[in-house]
């Protein structure tokens, strides 16, 4: 079939080829289609010529379907079905009930505010594919920048080059709390940072988080402390890992302490007014549906704190 003849392809013509093809009739597909027969068999002649073969086997007294009608008679449903379900597809593309999201998150987003958010976002929006990918707050600006993701889960501050490129929204604002090996405790009930300023401390490269590499080295410095640095590394999990292996200390996000590791013990720092906060960035030139559902959910659910 040449391009110009499939361009003559009309819905129409297959939903009179479905309506004869069921009723073996022309007749009575043409009062089903609330049509006169004649130009009814116009159409289906109209349509063999543009396919370039017979659809029905004709007599004086009754029709059957050819090889072609029958071979096409599948595929004409299959059609028919996916016409009549666009409406319905591009409203719900058109208010974010379908289609895609590429999400990006730093590690302690995922003791926190992240599982919850999924959650609720899945409860109302169940046919979204969510692609998730775990990054630091560096590498999610890169991709943003680039248009790689639609959104991330990092650590402020958005660089000022990138203030008029991306939206900002703050979900989530929790203290810091002090990670120690278990067996620099000793049974202790309470732990301030002067009584284990001496351990080595493991904790994020700047680079990659900068705020919350400050926030940290601040807490030690308001206490007149110069902490040793021990380890650097750059997800969560390590991190708690190395206090468990002895490694040194660590302060990390309240969240965090659900992450039970042999060999760790949590302490509250009261004295410390240090808090990381997490937020939600996504380009402002991106119109996704999805995505403004996705933004919307923090408007409606979940509240900075």
């Amino acid at each position: 079939m040449s391009l110009p003849e499939l361009r003559n392809l009309e819905l129409r013509q297959l939903r009179y080829f479905l309506a004869v093809a069921e009723e073996m009739h022309f007749g009575k597909a043409a009062t089903r289609l609330h049509m006169t027969q004649p130009p009814l068999s116009q159409a289906i002649q109209a349509l063999e010529a543009i396919l370039g073969a017979e659809l029905f086997i004709r007599n004086t007294r009754n029709i059957s379907l050819s090889s072609a009608g029958q071979a096409l008679l599948p595929e004409v449903r299959r059609l028919l079905l996916q016409a009549q379900a666009l409406p319905k597809l591009a409203q719900r593309a058109a208010n974010g009930s379908c289609g895609h999201l590429s999400l990006a998150f730093v590690s302690i987003a995922d003791y926190s505010i992240l599982p919850p958010a999924l959650r609720e976002f899945r409860r109302h929006h169940a046919d979204v594919h969510i692609e998730l990918r775990e990054a630091t707050t560096d590498v999610q600006l890169l991709a943003l920048e680039n248009a790689e993701i639609d959104a991330g889960f990092l650590i402020p501050p958005v660089p000022e080059k990138l203030q008029g490129l991306l939206n900002y929204r703050k979900v989530l604002s929790e203290p810091l709390m002090l990670a120690v090996p278990e067996s620099q405790v000793k049974g202790r009930k309470q732990l301030g940072l002067s009584d284990c300023a001496d351990l080595p401390l493991i904790l994020f490269p700047r680079k990659i988080a900068p705020a919350l590499h400050d926030a940290i080295l601040g807490c030690f410095h308001a206490a007149g402390l110069t902490p040793v640095i021990g380890q650097e590394a750059i997800q969560m999990q390590t991190i708690v890992g190395l206090v468990s292996a002895g490694m040194g200390i660590a302060l990390v996000p309240q969240s965090v302490s659900n992450l039970q590791r042999p060999g760790v013990q949590y302490f509250d720092l009261p004295e410390a007014s240090a808090t990381v906060e997490i937020g939600l960035v996504w380009r402002q030139d991106n119109h996704s549906a999805v995505l403004a559902a996705f933004a919307h959910l923090f408007n409606q659910t979940f509240h900075s704190c």
